[in-house]
């Protein structure tokens, strides 16, 4: 079983940080677009967001969550704590938390705003946001990710 866990969790963070370079690199793309181009990859984005980044960083963080009680469960009690698991765990959490309670409400929130109209200021303010925290999230998911690597599991 822990086997699938732990398919489930590389399939979760894969989503995650596949999601977000998508994203990133569709955000990159829209300097380049006009002010009514904007409309259509905020929906984008936030399309990405609602598919791929949320279920993924979802998936990753309860996938993981079920692999620690599993793993501490089976073998009793651990071997000791390993910095780099912890690392993983905590930048994971913090990422996911990032992803789930800000992002994904922010895309949701820019998808519905029209770029040229009234609200162009509060569209603005949401991309920046949007851009701040995604890379904030980003960075603790590729440092999740390095950390899990050089976990050292006890054979």
């Amino acid at each position: 079983m822990i086997r699938f866990w732990l398919f489930v969790h590389l399939l979760g963070f894969t989503m995650w940080l596949g999601g977000g370079l998508a994203s990133m690199v569709a955000g990159i793309a829209a300097k380049r677009e006009a002010r009514e181009g904007l409309g259509a990859i905020a929906r984008s984005q936030a399309a990405i967001h609602k598919a791929i980044i949320g279920p993924g960083a979802l998936l990753a963080v309860l996938s993981g969550l079920i692999l620690t009680f599993s793993v501490s469960s089976r073998m009793g009690e651990l071997i000791g704590p390993s910095p780099w698991l912890m690392v993983m765990q905590g930048a994971g959490l913090l990422g996911a938390l990032l992803v789930l309670l800000i992002g994904l409400p922010t895309a949701s929130k820019l998808a519905r705003l029209d770029p040229t109209g009234q609200a162009a200021g509060y569209f603005d303010e949401l991309r920046r946001r949007q851009r701040v925290v995604g890379s904030i999230a980003g960075t603790l998911a590729l440092l999740a990710l390095i950390a899990g690597a050089l976990v050292r599991y006890p054979t």
